[in-house]
Parts: structure tokens; sequence; C-alpha cells
């Protein structure tokens, strides 16, 4: 999903009042977080995951690894946080801008 410019400042803004749900330490992204993550996606569309210090990858690169494992977006990083988006088919929380 392609978001606009409108639609990231939307989700941005949403997403400043949300405390990070999941951290990502040393062991990195394993096949149980992104399970965790996919569950915790499906349910709240919009969550915001810590890389602790103790993780040397890259965040743009764990974002983007996360992402494509949960088809869902990513909204911004900023640091060593990352919001991610997936909206539901259905009763979706969030109306996005055209």
């Amino acid at each position: 999903m392609n978001l606009t410019s409108k639609q990231r400042a939307y989700l941005k803004s949403k997403a400043q009042v949300i405390e990070p749900i999941f951290q990502i330490g040393k062991s990195s992204v394993t096949a149980e977080l992104i399970s965790s993550i996919s569950e915790a996606i499906e349910k709240r569309e919009l969550i915001k995951l810590h890389i602790l210090q103790n993780c040397l990858d890259d965040p743009k690169e764990i974002a983007n690894t996360i992402a494509e494992r949960t088809q869902s977006t990513v909204v911004q990083i900023i640091g060593k946080k990352i919001v991610l988006f997936k909206q539901k088919k259905k009763d979706s929380a969030y109306t996005l801008p055209l």
C-alpha cells in the first residue's frame, strides 16, 4: 500500500500518542517476533516499535523486513522508533484522507 503525503501525515499524528508495543533487541527480527507483530497489526492497524540499543541492525532494514513479512506499510522511522500501518478491510478505525 502506497501512502500519499496527506495520509502519511494523518497517520503520523495518530502515532504520536501511542506507545511502542514491541521492542527489538540483539536477536533482531525472528519468526516469533514477526508472528506477534502480525497479530497485533491485524487488531490495532497502527503500531509503534522500539529498537533497543543492543540491536546492531539498521532501523530502515528492520522496518522494511517487518513490513514486507506482515504486508504492512512503513509510516515513519524516527531514530530507533518505527511506525507501521495495515488497514483493515472492514470496520477500520482510521479514515485516510484522499
